[in-house]
């Protein structure tokens, strides 16, 4: 197995053993408005994950690409995916934010607009700067979000994020994460995970669903 491999192998084992201690500890997953019987998402949720008292996701103070101080209000403003990763990452983080950039491509296409985002999980590294040439390679309307340690803890723990320095010095380290995908709307919040393994077409497919119905 090749090192790109059993990198890829490590972050799937911990991103479904994330989910797992999630439901196990009563559901991170809770939908919202109207997740009960009478869910107008209903026909366009994958899977009915277990919900709980805690629900995912919630106010956001970072700092976008451009410098710009900004808080949910100013991510969240339609269709949202949000990515929670690092641009020093070897490989699972490219190939999840362009699976992310290549879905929104798809639903451009399609006339319905969504905000790509993607939020470092390791601000010592990922300066507005730094951010501002990744997400641009990615796609024109794609968010990089940055802060303080402490703001980009605060975010992670809203949206149930796990994440850990694997490694010492202050610039060769590699950083373990948890690897889904949200889709958040303005006044809704959270309505949907994407696991890895959904392929921008399907991703595509379940956002226009979603977006139909806001």
């Amino acid at each position: 197995m090749t090192a790109k491999r059993r990198s890829s192998a490590r972050y799937a084992a911990l991103a479904l053993g994330a989910v797992a201690i999630g439901l196990a500890a009563g559901g991170w997953f809770a939908f919202g408005p109207g997740a009960g019987d009478d869910d107008r998402f209903a026909q366009c949720r994958a899977a009915k994950l277990a919900g709980g008292a805690m629900s995912l996701g919630g106010p956001l103070d970072l700092v976008d690409q451009t410098g710009r101080a900004v808080t949910e209000a100013d991510v969240i403003t339609g269709p949202t995916l949000l990515y929670f990763g690092y641009t020093f990452c070897p490989d699972v983080c490219p190939f999840d934010t362009a699976d992310m950039a290549m879905a929104t491509e798809i639903l451009d296409e399609r006339g319905i607009e969504v905000t790509p985002v993607f939020i470092t999980i390791d601000p010592a590294r990922d300066t507005p700067e730094s951010l501002s040439d990744f997400v641009g390679a990615l796609h024109p309307r794609m968010l990089g979000l940055t802060g303080t340690p402490e703001q980009v803890d605060a975010a992670a723990k809203a949206w149930r994020v796990y994440y850990n320095k694997a490694g010492e010095g202050d610039e060769d380290y590699l950083m373990d994460h948890s690897t889904f995908t949200y889709l958040a709307a303005p006044e809704v919040g959270f309505l949907e995970v994407f696991r890895r393994e959904t392929t921008p077409e399907q991703m595509a497919d379940r956002v226009q669903c979603f977006a139909e119905r806001l």
